[in-house]
């Protein structure tokens, strides 16, 4: 009987107009950024497909996307200043805020609640109510410059912690802030001083225990060993240039999407074409592998066993693959002019890759690299899938 009153209901439902596909999982999903025009693009990573366009972001020129805790909804931060909140399953704009002049990037807290922006103009971090955007936090980035006090700094490498806390670098200041919002009302401040020239960009390893911030203004890394009772930084691979002629900078590199197969660590090098190899239990140099260019993105496939890299001008329409067993270039890939970003599928059986003066995000087969998909979209940079909500630091 149940078999057959099944198929009955099933019958009702198609008559009366029900047979409508169920929603789509949210881990299915994920946005691409079309930064002309100011417009995030839901796409869909199984179908590989773009599922609806939602306009009216603002200046998307540097946006970056994290994502709700249930992957439901995607927190803009655009370089116009501006936060906004875009329902996946709706697909529309739920709530946009105002909250700086210049924004480059933000994290969501390890319990979901709260929401954190940082931001070049003013230079500190905002910290909104996840759910309502309300503001809770106004940290400004002050610091004392010569003949200049209670200066802002612009703040870079934001990242969640464990416990309601985010961690952040001051690019002018040369220090790096943890910020724990225990009680949000009242935030209690850690202030590391002297940490090394310009923090441009920083990262959280997935344990949770390392934040690692380069150094744009020296060669080198300051490392904070977020696990140890008094903590304090650690300079690592200082001097990793030395003897050798500095090229022109003509993007900074990202860290945030950073390298770790094994105990083995796949970091940029500034102002070089090589990929740093480092032990990740003894925090030395163990390997340079030579590429192409200058690296913006090294990314780690989910399992490790590969690497991709893209590069800054003018080998900005190239993308090298590294076998991390051997070491080797195994494959250089020119999916389209001006690649800005890479994001893996959640098991890693394909990539996406944005190429914005070719006006197409590419879908590859990480195993045999053939093209799955090209997806028409106007200037697309950044590639977020909501599998980011499940990891820290992200």
């Amino acid at each position: 009987m149940r078999p057959h009153r099944l198929g009955w209901v099933c019958a009702l439902s198609i008559v009366a107009g029900c047979a409508t596909p169920s929603p789509k999982g949210t881990g299915d999903l994920g946005v691409v950024v079309e930064r002309a025009r100011g417009t995030l693009a839901i796409v869909d990573t199984s179908e590989r497909s773009v599922l609806a366009e939602v306009p009216g972001l603002g200046d998307l020129s540097h946006a970056s996307v994290v994502f709700s805790r249930d992957g439901g909804s995607a927190f803009v931060f655009g370089r116009d200043g501006a936060l906004t909140r875009v329902n996946l399953s709706t697909r529309r704009v739920e709530q946009r805020i105002q909250q700086a002049g210049n924004s480059i990037g933000g994290a969501v807290s390890q319990d979901g609640t709260l929401v954190a922006a940082q931001n070049y103009q003013p230079g500190g971090i905002k910290v909104f109510d996840a759910r309502t955007l309300a503001l809770v936090a106004d940290i400004a980035a002050l610091y004392d410059a010569a003949g200049e006090p209670g200066k802002r700094s612009r703040v870079v490498g934001l990242a969640d912690l464990p416990g309601r806390r985010f961690v952040f670098s001051l690019f002018d200041a040369d220090q790096i802030w943890i910020a724990d919002l225990s009680d949000a009302a009242r935030p209690r401040l850690t202030k590391f001083e002297n940490v090394g020239r310009q923090p441009y960009d920083a990262l959280v390893t997935p344990d949770g225990r390392y934040y690692i911030a380069g150094l744009f203004g020296e060669d080198g890394l300051a490392m904070i060993d977020l696990w140890a009772p008094q903590a304090s930084v650690r300079r690592i691979l200082g001097g990793y240039g030395r003897g050798q002629q500095p090229l022109p900078v003509f993007k900074m590199p990202h860290l945030r999407g950073w390298a770790v197969a094994g105990r083995h660590a796949y970091l940029p090098a500034i102002g070089r074409h090589e990929v740093l190899v480092v032990d990740t239990e003894s925090w030395l140099e163990v390997a340079r592998i030579p590429v192409a260019g200058q690296p913006v993105f090294v990314i780690a496939r989910p399992d490790g066993r590969q690497v991709w890299v893209n590069f800054a001008l003018p080998d900005y329409d190239r993308v090298q693959v590294i076998d991390t067993v051997t070491r080797q270039i195994v494959k250089t890939l020119e999916p389209g002019k001006a690649v800005l970003h890479m994001e893996f599928t959640p098991r890693g059986e394909a990539v996406w890759i944005s190429s914005r003066d070719a006006n197409h995000v590419s879908v590859l087969d990480t195993a045999t690299f053939a093209t799955l998909a090209t997806l028409p979209l106007d200037a697309p940079s950044g590639v977020f899938f909501t599998s980011r909500a499940a990891r820290l630091g992200f």
